[in-house]
């Protein structure tokens, strides 16, 4: 019994890899223009957001802070630790706690923060 593969076998092996590893590098650019289209929910506000020191954040240059358990998504909708982005500025959607803490929050990208959204500002002079 061989084990040990033929020349011709290791040629087909090595053909075939590159033949797969070619398909997905030519299909990779057409992953990559893929927009994602996100939904907001209605009662999310717009504002911007710079972490200070986590869970301490400013809103629209109101001092907050970040609701145990909350979420900040980015621009490609994957989770963000508040610790990455400190003293950063960003654009973006976020949803207030009963209590008044922030605890959804999505950085927007710039076709998302083109779209008309309330300010927490704008409901208060309602």
């Amino acid at each position: 019994m061989n084990r040990c593969p033929t020349a011709a076998e290791q040629r087909l092996r090595r053909t075939t890899l590159a033949a797969l590893a070619l398909s997905t590098f030519a299909l990779w650019p057409t992953a990559q223009a893929q927009t994602l289209h996100r939904m907001f929910p209605d009662k999310a506000l717009r504002g911007t957001l710079v972490v200070t020191q986590p869970p301490m954040i400013t809103m629209d240059g109101v001092q907050t802070r970040l609701s145990p358990g909350s979420r900040i998504r980015g621009t490609n909708n994957l989770l963000v630790l508040s610790s990455t982005i400190v003293g950063q500025e960003f654009t973006v959607n976020y949803v207030l706690t009963p209590d008044g803490q922030v605890h959804d929050v999505w950085i927007l990208t710039e076709a998302e923060a083109a779209e008309k959204r309330p300010r927490a500002a704008d409901l208060a002079s309602n």
